[in-house]
């Protein structure tokens, strides 16, 4: 198998490329950076489980900067006393934890039933904190109220190799991670909906929601989402925020990819405020490439500027607010949106993806327009 598969074959089952080593490096990379913020001058003692997590380990430590040991542990069930009936203890432990900061190294959280019981195992050893440090986070799976402290990733829940991770044995050695292919992808419709302020695409985005079954991404609410949980990528973002700079599109486009992979079921996506520049189309179509899709359209709402004042000054008036009053505003508004539109268009046109939609009308009959646009 060479290096960026797009596929491999691992028993009887196929998997595609979802996670490149290069996203997964910078994830980690990220996540050194935090611990060592979080964890300050102390000497941690970093527990590696086994079997997953060896490249995890090896790679996060690598990254840390700072003095620290390692050490990497099994866990076993036993019959005991917890509410399941078993409960998981740590074996190959060595080393005296008591009074130490201790990092527990994951593959991968679903359940969270493991890192509670790892937790509980390392706090009757007399551990000073116990902090849980994962590559990989399946929240649709969770189920525990203990809170991971630092997730490189977030995932769906589905099933995953590649980078320490096996399926019967196999796939542990791959650089990338890799995600079983599933039926519906290849009928997948996604698409990119663009229109200028006061064309509608609020509205229009639900009904292409509620007729396709599609799934609404808005950048701007990724973003708040990964702040307001600060997740290791919305620190990242905030940091460049708090500086006044933009946040970089690796980092924009890793959010984004994490969104998508919490919904595997999905018939498709609109990526709402995605991309803004040719590399974001770029970065955004390797991505679905990678999952055996692509953009099935770019809708742009087409609504004259005179129109489009006409409802953002009306809008104002109802609402109050002061940037929907002020035509001077609103025209630099819609002159940034042409600006940002024309370069894609132009990119989406190239691959026969364009499709401009009469913004005019009702909303019905705007609605029945772009139903139109997406017939094959």
């Amino acid at each position: 198998m060479s290096p960026n598969s797009k596929t491999v074959q691992l028993h009887d089952k196929r998997f595609k490329l979802s996670i490149p080593s290069d996203h997964i490096q910078a994830a980690i990379s990220a996540m050194a950076s935090h611990l060592k913020k979080d964890i300050g001058q102390e000497q941690p003692l970093f527990l590696g489980i086994l079997n997953g997590s060896f490249r995890f380990a090896s790679d996060l430590v690598s990254n840390y900067e700072g003095p620290c040991d390692v050490t990497f542990v099994k866990v076993a069930s036993y019959e005991g006393t917890r509410t399941t009936g078993e409960v998981k203890r740590l074996i190959g432990l060595d080393e005296n934890v008591a009074g130490r900061v201790v990092v527990v190294l994951e593959d991968i959280v679903d359940t969270g039933t493991t890192v509670e019981q790892i937790l509980y195992d390392l706090e009757g050893r007399g551990a000073k904190r116990v902090i849980i440090a994962t590559l990989l986070f399946k929240p649709e799976a969770y189920t525990r109220q203990l809170t991971i402290d630092h997730v490189a990733l977030q995932v769906a829940n589905e099933f995953l190799v590649g980078y320490g991770l096996d399926y019967d044995g196999l796939g542990r050695n791959l650089n990338d991670i890799y995600t079983l292919i599933l039926e519906n992808e290849n009928s997948m419709k996604n698409i990119i909906l663009f229109g200028p302020p006061g064309a509608g695409k609020g509205t229009q985005s639900t009904f292409l929601v509620n007729t396709f079954g599609l799934v609404h991404l808005s950048t701007g609410d990724i973003f708040r989402s990964n702040i307001k949980q600060e997740t290791d990528l919305g620190k990242l973002a905030k940091s460049y925020m708090d500086k006044g700079e933009l946040v970089p599109d690796d980092v924009t486009i890793q959010m984004l990819e994490s969104e998508v992979l919490k919904h595997p079921e999905a018939k498709g996506f609109i990526f709402d405020g995605f991309p803004r520049t040719v590399a974001q189309a770029e970065a955004l179509d390797a991505f679905l490439e990678r999952r055996g899709t692509d953009i099935f359209r770019m809708l742009a709402l087409d609504v004259p500027e005179e129109e489009l004042v006409s409802r953002l000054v009306g809008r104002g008036k109802e609402s109050g607010r002061a940037d929907d009053q002020n035509e001077e505003i609103i025209r630099n508004r819609i002159k940034v949106y042409e600006q940002q539109t024309s370069i894609l268009a132009q990119f989406y046109q190239a691959k026969g993806r364009f499709v401009a939609v009469d913004g005019i009308g009702s909303i019905e009959a705007i609605s029945s327009r772009l139903e139109e646009a997406m017939k094959d």
